[in-house]
């Protein structure tokens, strides 16, 4: 799945060319993703103009002058930029046709991903209202780690993946962080002291930035908006390398499943 990083690498390489340009027509050829795309949705965009193109989270946000539109990548989902003439393949679900010639294709092969809508007038959406803070801004630090993980019993590794705590923390960057920080994926958030969490939310910051430098991670079928894959994944020290020499020590290093979830981690180096 896209985590972050490779939502903020689509925007990054999509912003450029959709920012400020005029939507000539929205082209929905399959209406039923993860949720329906509102049926109003191609009256509600055609001729304005796209006025910011924003993160938050894992979804992207397309914003106009009478609303902003709210898209998910889903399980395999990407968004491209392409001549508007370009033919569709199977599972090219959307195209915004634009008014220089190009159009912003959204693809999705499993349909897990959404395209909703949030009027300018409407309370904010609920997909995004409950969201914890943003990892890359001041708003994220050790210290709020610290204070909400007090009394929870869930493995840390569970904890910094809970959107309503820190946004965007997903399974790959959540093991390469705790790897970084010294911490088992298991041991209970509650009783990972302050000192260790101010560690961990930096390390958390790094390898995010780190994963976008490199365009993201892609593990199977992930594309920035350029189309170009990811290079993240030669930088990993743990996740997917399980049973594999630690590069620190030379431990094997032990794979587990915490809340359904893959975790890779160094039995010597994180205590």
């Amino acid at each position: 799945m896209p985590e972050l990083p490779e939502v903020e690498t689509t925007r990054l390489g999509i912003e450029p060319h959709i920012l400020q340009r005029h939507v000539k027509k929205l082209v929905v050829r399959q209406p039923q993703l993860r949720w329906a795309v509102p049926a109003n949705l191609a009256r509600l965009v055609k001729g304005k103009q796209i006025q910011g193109v924003e993160r938050r989270a894992k979804y992207l946000l397309l914003h106009f002058s009478n609303g902003t539109a709210i898209l998910h990548l889903g399980m395999s989902g990407s968004l491209r930029i392409i001549k508007a003439d370009e033919p569709p393949m199977a599972h090219d679900h959307v195209d915004w046709v634009l008014d220089d010639g190009h159009a912003l294709r959204f693809t999705d092969p499993r349909r897990f991903g959404c395209l909703l809508w949030q009027g300018a007038n409407d309370e904010l959406h609920s997909l995004l209202a409950s969201l914890g803070p943003e990892p890359l801004t001041d708003d994220f630090d050790g210290e709020l780690l610290f204070q909400r993980s007090r009394g929870r019993k869930a493995p840390v590794k569970t904890f910094i993946m809970d959107n309503k705590i820190v946004v965007g923390v997903g399974n790959i960057y959540a093991n390469e962080a705790l790897f970084a920080a010294g911490i088992r994926p298991d041991r209970q958030a509650g009783k990972v002291s302050q000192q260790r969490y101010l560690r961990l939310a930096q390390e958390i910051k790094t390898v995010l930035a780190q994963a976008i430098e490199q365009g993201g991670t892609t593990l199977r079928d992930f594309v920035g908006g350029d189309g170009k894959p990811g290079y993240f994944k030669q930088q990993l020290k743990v996740y997917g390398r399980g049973d594999t020499p630690c590069i620190t020590c030379k431990a094997s290093l032990k794979e587990v499943r915490l809340g359904q979830r893959s975790t890779v981690f160094c039995p010597q180096c994180q205590r």
